[in-house]
């Protein structure tokens, strides 16, 4: 599932984009939000190629500067933490937030390593003016491979702006497999447990052979 989940991640937020950046983010269209925030993500990192190559932590620097302030990774890791968001405190809450985060964009940067050929394909933009949610479909083409549909989920917020904050990949939600994941160590180990779990993963280290090593399995 996570090999499969980078994949995905790799494939969208790299999608091949002709135009050059020159507009500013329209986060009150969904549907707009993620087009040109995968544009926006992917002419960075081509400017910053030759970082890069010389070091791929900066993948992080480009994750959080230019997808995350677009993820309400917030509402993603209150959403993961259950039925044990109420028995925390503020601060458990405020901390456990920024150590997800921080494992996000460990794990966004680590899709940006497996960057290949391939193509994203939209499907139409829906009337959204009375959602509060909505799915933004996306089909992943790659050759030789059939065609990956996913979606992406954005929530209207109260200043009537948009964030996506979850990916479901055939029909598996990555913020419900996280809820299952995370919920279970919450019960077994403990919140203060579980934060220092995610904030060791956002420590580690990008390496390409990671993904190598998963395709390979």
């Amino acid at each position: 599932m996570q090999a499969f989940l980078v994949r995905i991640v790799s494939a969208v937020i790299l999608l091949a984009s002709t135009q050059v950046w020159a507009e500013e983010i329209n986060n009150k269209d969904p549907y707009e939000l993620i087009k040109q925030v995968a544009n926006q993500t992917f002419d960075r990192f081509k400017r910053d190629k030759a970082i890069i190559d010389e070091d791929l932590s900066h993948l992080k620097v480009i994750v959080a500067e230019e997808l995350m302030p677009y993820v309400d990774y917030k509402y993603a890791a209150y959403k993961v933490m259950g039925q044990y968001l109420r028995e925390t405190t503020d601060d458990q809450r405020a901390r456990f937030v920024e150590a997800f985060k921080g494992y996000l964009i460990g794990t966004y940067a680590q899709a940006l390593t497996e960057y290949t050929d391939q193509t994203v394909a939209f499907d139409p933009a829906q009337d959204f003016s009375q959602e509060k949610m909505v799915d933004i479909s996306v089909q992943i083409i790659e050759q030789g491979r059939p065609p990956i549909k996913i979606q992406f989920k954005a929530r209207r917020l109260k200043d009537d702006s948009w964030k996506a904050f979850d990916l479901v990949a055939e029909g598996v939600s990555l913020l419900a497999s996280k809820q299952s994941e995370i919920s279970n160590l919450i019960r077994q180990e403990g919140i203060e447990a579980v934060i220092t779990m995610l904030h060791d993963k956002t420590k580690q280290k990008i390496d390409r052979k990671v993904e190598q090593e998963a395709k390979a399995a």
